[in-house]
């Protein structure tokens, strides 16, 4: 399993330390390669796309508007 996480290097600063997953691109169960777009994040007014870091299986585990935080793991593939 690798995990789909939020890179603390997202945010500019410390002044705002959450986010909100604004958008999921992929179903639950929806097999994609190393790199496709995942997710979307918005964080201190900018809006971030998330890549699968390896080929596999999407697991979510956040749901959409959900408040996400530096290093959070958001789904997986499996």
């Amino acid at each position: 399993m690798t995990d789909i996480s939020i890179s603390p290097d997202l945010w500019a600063g410390v002044m705002l330390p959450e986010g909100i997953l604004e958008h999921w691109r992929v179903a639950d169960g929806t097999v994609v390669s190393q790199g496709d777009v995942v997710a979307e994040v918005r964080i201190e007014d900018a809006l971030h796309e998330l890549v699968a870091p390896a080929g596999g299986r999407v697991i979510k585990l956040a749901k959409l508007n959900a408040i996400i935080e530096p290093g959070a793991v958001i789904g997986r593939i499996g």
